[in-house]
């Protein structure tokens, strides 16, 4: 007998694999990437392996943007996140790969209650009928005794005295099952997901206004500083190396239509729309050099060209910000 699992990395998806394999139950920890939740999949398998699971990636981040992001049918919460909708999807995307991995059932460490916009159990009979769980095999052993048996129980694969009654937005009593089950690492229950952030709405937001949204354009506005300028092109600004490094490996993709604004003095990493206007590539070149370390006046080259900027302070770069 084998379940799958979706795998957020948490403490509560780790405890319900961990309670499954117990019973005897093969389980493979099943993290699906939307491309908005930043996760070390190292980190993520560690974490899988010791609850008890194998552990693989999905890639749906392509389908999300249109099928969940921009289109969903329960609406989103304070930001731009579509619980319900994303809840579901994933679902299906599990019960999709059950008969090409060979397993019998689904399970999620979801908790009655704990989330308000996708974990109260009239969210739950909405995420069932989004997943079209039809055979009633998605189980969620944490709460398990606080909803109706499922088919993994009913069928007797799992032994449903040794599931869980769970709820609410406490975490005494997972965090007291972890000591039982011997765990040394897991995720504080902080959330990770980007579109619960107002900041990165506005950005999404933003950019929509101009142009139709893809994959690799999303995970862009995931990094550095974002302006909009006057003739309405995108300016992005690195805050740290590290995010300069990632900013410049995404520009090896055909999707990004932007290229960087160089110069030869140490500071942040500046990408510029290609499609910019004259006006806005000089407002640019003068942006870029107000986040070099020492900024001065000099000679900024975009796209080949070259063009000469007055570095402007930081204080007058703010006007320019999406935040």
């Amino acid at each position: 007998m084998k379940a799958l699992a979706l795998f957020s990395g948490g403490l509560d998806s780790m405890l319900s694999i961990t309670t499954i394999a117990k019973q005897g139950i093969e389980v493979e920890a099943i993290h699906i990437d939307t491309g908005f939740g930043g996760k070390n999949f190292a980190l993520l398998e560690r974490r899988a392996n010791m609850a008890g699971a194998s552990f693989r990636v999905v890639d749906i981040s392509s389908k999300y943007l249109q099928d969940v992001l921009l289109h969903p049918k329960y609406g989103y919460g304070k930001a731009i996140n579509p619980c319900i909708d994303c809840h579901g999807y994933m679902f299906k995307t599990a019960l999709s790969m059950c008969d090409d991995l060979g397993a019998s059932f689904v399970i999620s460490g979801e908790v009655l209650g704990q989330r308000p916009m996708s974990q109260r159990a009239q969210a739950l009979n909405s995420v069932a009928k989004l997943s079209e769980d039809l055979n009633n095999i998605i189980l969620r052993p944490l709460s398990a005794k606080l909803l109706a048996p499922t088919m993994p129980e009913l069928k007797g694969w799992v032994d449903r005295e040794k599931l869980f009654d769970f709820s609410g937005r406490g975490r005494t009593r997972q965090m007291e099952l972890a000591k039982v089950y011997g765990y040394s690492d897991y995720e504080s229950p902080a959330g990770g997901c980007l579109l619960t952030l107002q900041a990165y709405k506005n950005k999404i937001q933003d950019y929509l206004k101009y142009k139709t949204l893809d994959s690799k354009n999303a995970e862009l506005l995931r990094y550095g500083r974002h302006l909009r300028l006057p003739n309405g092109a995108k300016m992005i600004i690195s805050r740290n190396e590290e995010e300069g490094l990632k900013i410049l490996k995404l520009l090896d993709n055909e999707e990004i239509k932007m290229s960087e604004i160089r110069t030869d003095l140490i500071g942040a990493i500046s990408l510029l729309d290609n499609d910019a206007s004259l006006e806005d590539i000089k407002l640019a070149c003068s942006l870029a050099l107000a986040y070099a370390k020492n900024p001065t006046n000099k000679d900024c080259e975009f796209m080949q060209n070259n063009y000469f900027a007055n570095a402007l302070s930081k204080d007058d770069a703010q006007k320019y910000f999406i935040v």
